[in-house]
């Protein structure tokens, strides 16, 4: 008998949340480098939740697409912030409406107790700021994986 691999595993659809910032944390890894265009984000303040539809790059499926000789892939995924009291963002145009964002990383400044900021870094100068009350991001894969446009892994310079 030999040990269980991670290609033996059931693929199935990302569904995550993150309570504190040590679940941001693989929340974050796993958004890095998904894009969408600037007219899919959505500030609902009467319901207090920031949501965003993004293509994001499979990380999860990476080593083994390579290892396969497959394309990589990127799935549509909602990336929704609960307890969200305001927004504020820096180089985000929203009026551009044929922008496309490329996020970097999710982050949280503040305490599980008392709020903070979840910060949306995007790629280039831009960010988004989001003050919430309590820290609950979550991530859902919303569609099928289909193949990369790019066909490509994002690379980041060192």
């Amino acid at each position: 008998m030999t040990d269980a691999t991670f290609e033996d595993g059931r693929e199935v659809p990302v569904n995550l949340g993150a309570l504190d910032g040590e679940d941001l944390q693989v929340l974050s890894a796993l958004v890095q480098d998904a894009v969408f265009p600037v007219t899919e984000m959505r500030w609902l303040a009467k319901e207090r939740r920031f949501a965003v539809l993004v293509n994001r790059f499979r990380w999860e499926d990476q080593p083994a697409a390579e290892a396969r000789g497959r394309s990589v892939e990127r799935v549509q995924s909602l990336l929704v912030v609960d307890h969200v009291l305001g927004v504020a963002s820096q180089g985000v145009d929203r009026r551009d409406t044929g922008l496309v964002c490329s996020l970097m990383s999710v982050t949280f400044d503040g305490s599980d107790d008392e709020g903070g900021f979840v910060h949306l870094t995007l790629a280039g100068d831009g960010g988004l700021r989001l003050r919430v009350e309590a820290l609950e991001v979550s991530l859902k894969d919303v569609t099928r994986p289909y193949g990369a446009p790019s066909g490509h892994t994002p690379t980041h310079p060192e």
